[in-house]
């Protein structure tokens, strides 16, 4: 009764012969305006605590061949307005229950001359604004080609922008901070070179996007429930300070194919004054589907080793042998050719790895480079390029899969695709069911280069379609994965939690590639982490890349204090130690932090947060009464400053502290730290130096009585 009451008393509220609506968040804080102009184009308003957040924007989208589009002449047919609340669990996550209330108001228009009808949908949290286009099942709209969305986000300042190149290839940039104005002329700058990338426009920009205005709001533009839906990326009209959704095409340049009834993204706008609450905030995934998967028993948090970073340096290859300029599968006999001895993917090797994860307590070991196919893999538009079968000659499927499991670890599958999507897909049934045959349950895919299915790029409808039909299929076999230059996540984890990582930005790798920003990590929780979890591969401890291999010159730009707060900082429930064996045994006591670090939480809670700047972060481990704590700062250095009033009242904790030394800097002293313990309660406070490029982590541990 009370359900019915409230939607017909804001039924009466909102809807008005002026067909302007408003909408409040729960708490009160957030108003959204909803109004027609007087042309009947649809335009919307934000505000947060009296604020304006979002100017009256446009919205609509532009069909492929129609006079009309869906774009004005609307009048509103029908308003429906209403709350809910429910509290839900995650399988895995940064907490153990999250809140989904909301208040929605649901608007159906009707295009006079066409009489097509749309309904927008918006949702207002405490922590944003969610809103999607809806289209009815209807006799005069049924199938249609959207030749643009043109959704707008009209800011009110020229604000600071935490941002990355609009590339309908490629996420893999480091963060450029500007004033939007500042776009354009930084733009050819901001790219880096990548082995797939296509921008196009020097004002685009990619989600999800952090910016800061001058009277200290934060507020992040993105998308939610990416599916069966081009990827959308921002269009800045610099004059006026308008954002434009801009779709990512295929090779005809259509951007997206629609069949009612369907429905759009969820385009988000989460605001808040307080830093904090941007990395606290779960919209994104409360505005995705509940959990599909009704048996989550064999999804499980990873934290694993592998045969990966020695290939990165260069140290080691991929390929098997240095004789053969080309491959064809099932014709060339590599049992004939003579190994090149750099091969990392070898029967000794992989057990070395598998003899480590089992000394030290990790669940998995990822080798890549095991199949054959390695020498001729990319470059060549090549379609038949790996069968994802048929293992190199040093490569024991079977015996390794025996010798890990005596061991009580699990191996982790490598599935790359060079961009071959056809060829995944004929043999993605085979491929996952040989990993069940050999004990594999997650699986590391990749999609390094163009896409060379029709002509497309990597953020299409067609590409997250086929993304989405991989997750789809490895829940069938039981299959965890984690997708490697693959769409930038957008809280479909939460629908299919057997998603349990993403890259989708620039990783750990790219310090082997000339480097990153020191203050790239500090970014990321801002941007990438806000749709979902990053596979990072944090825990590099020798950062000077010539002492792996001479010809690479490249700088890890990190302290290792810094890398082990990453564990913490970069939310993911599969977290990598991704250094090589020996120089963890080079510093044992830094590494019995990623050792103990927990990778499933069952709270969180943001001490410190400033985007470019400094990130902290204290989360408690699933199960246990045990807290961690990281810290991850950029360039300048700083103290932190931080209380453990998280703690339980009454409780004694040891907490092991992991921190930069006071001469530790991220290029000319990066392993530099110190480690100390001291007894701590929910009163205690630290003041903690963090380097340039530094920061540090925390174990707290309970004392039992």
């Amino acid at each position: 009764m009370k359900q019915f009451l409230f939607t017909a008393l804001m039924w009466l509220a909102f809807f008005s012969p002026a067909q302007s609506q408003q909408l409040k968040s729960p708490n009160g804080k957030f108003l959204m305006e909803f109004s027609l102009q007087n042309d009947g184009t649809p335009s919307y308003s934000l505000n947060y605590k009296n604020k304006a957040v979002v100017k009256p924007s446009k919205l609509g989208l532009e069909l492929k061949n129609d006079k009309k589009s869906l774009l004005n002449d609307f009048t509103v047919i029908d308003s429906k307005a209403s709350t809910f609340d429910e509290n839900w669990k995650p399988v895995w996550g940064e907490v153990a229950s999250i809140r989904n209330h909301y208040n929605e108001l649901a608007v159906t228009l009707n295009q006079k001359e066409t009489d097509r009808q749309i309904v927008i949908r918006f949702r207002l949290f405490d922590d944003g604004l969610g809103f999607r286009y809806e289209f009815p099942s209807q006799k005069n709209l049924t199938y249609f080609v959207i030749k643009e969305e043109r959704t707008q986000f009209a800011m009110t300042a020229d604000h600071t922008a935490f941002w990355i190149p609009g590339d309908y290839d490629t996420q893999e940039y480091d963060y450029t901070t500007s004033k939007l104005s500042e776009i354009r002329g930084l733009a050819e700058k901001a790219k880096t070179a990548n082995v797939s990338q296509t921008s196009f426009s020097l004002t685009g920009v990619q989600t999800s996007l952090m910016l800061k205005t001058a009277d200290g709001l934060y507020i992040n533009l993105h998308e939610a429930a990416l599916i069966d839906y081009s990827c959308m990326h921002l269009n800045l009209d610099d004059k006026t300070m308008v954002f434009e959704s801009w779709l990512t095409p295929d090779a005809k340049g259509d951007k997206g194919y629609m069949q009612a009834p369907n429905h759009s993204p969820w385009r988000t706008i989460i605001v808040s004054d307080d830093s904090r609450e941007i990395l606290a905030s779960k919209m994104t995934l409360n505005l995705n589907d509940p959990n599909k998967i009704e048996d989550t028993s064999w999804i499980k948090p990873v934290k694993y080793v592998g045969v990966w970073w020695e290939m990165i340096t260069g140290k080691s290859s991929w390929a098997y042998t240095d004789e053969f300029p080309t491959v064809q599968l099932g014709v060339t006999d590599f049992s004939k050719a003579k190994p090149n001895g750099k091969h990392g993917a070898n029967n000794a090797n992989v057990k070395k790895y598998i003899d480590f994860a089992a000394k030290h307590g990790f669940d998995a070991v990822l080798v890549e480079g095991w199949n054959e196919g390695w020498e001729d893999w990319f470059g060549h538009s090549k379609d038949y390029v790996f069968d994802f079968l048929t293992p190199y000659p040093d490569f024991d499927v079977k015996g390794l899969h025996e010798y890990a499991k005596s061991k009580g670890i699990k191996m982790m599958m490598h599935h790359e695709t060079s961009g071959s999507v056809r060829n995944y897909e004929r043999h993605m049934d085979k491929a996952y069911q040989f990993m069940k045959d050999n004990g594999y349950d997650a699986v590391k895919s990749g999609y390094v280069g163009s896409i060379i299915e029709n002509g497309g790029n990597h953020y299409n409808q067609f590409m997250n379609n086929h993304y989405q039909f991989a997750i789809e299929k490895a829940a069938d076999y039981k299959i965890m994965v984690n997708a490697h230059e693959a769409v930038r996540p957008t809280g479909i984890a939460r629908t299919y939690p057997n998603l349990i990582g993403n890259e989708a930005a620039r990783g750990t790798e790219y310090q082997s590639f000339g480097g990153s920003k020191p203050n790239h990590v500090t970014v990321l929780p801002f941007t990438r982490l806000v749709g979902g979890p990053m596979d990072y591969t944090p825990g590099i401890f020798e950062m000077d890349l010539s002492k792996m291999n001479k010809d690479n010159n490249s700088h890890v730009n990190s302290t290792i204090a810094n890398q082990l707060a990453l564990y913490v900082t970069m939310y993911s429930p599969l977290q990598m130690a991704a250094d090589t064996p020996e120089n963890y045994d080079r510093f044992p006591d830094a590494f019995q932090f990623i050792k103990d670090v927990a990778v499933d939480w069952s709270d969180s809670k943001y001490l410190e947060a400033e985007p470019g700047q400094y990130v902290t972060v204290a989360r408690k481990a699933k199960g246990t009464n045990n807290w961690f704590v990281g810290n991850v700062n950029g360039e300048t250095s700083r103290t932190s400053t931080i209380k453990f009033d998280f703690l339980e009242k009454g409780k004694k904790y040891e907490a092991t502290i992991y921190a930069d030394a006071k001469d530790a800097h991220y290029k000319t002293n990066p392993q530099a730290y110190t480690i100390r313990k001291m007894t701590i309660t929910n009163k205690s406070k630290l003041a903690q130096l963090s380097a340039p490029g530094g920061g540090y982590a925390i174990s707290i541990i309970e004392i039992k009585k």
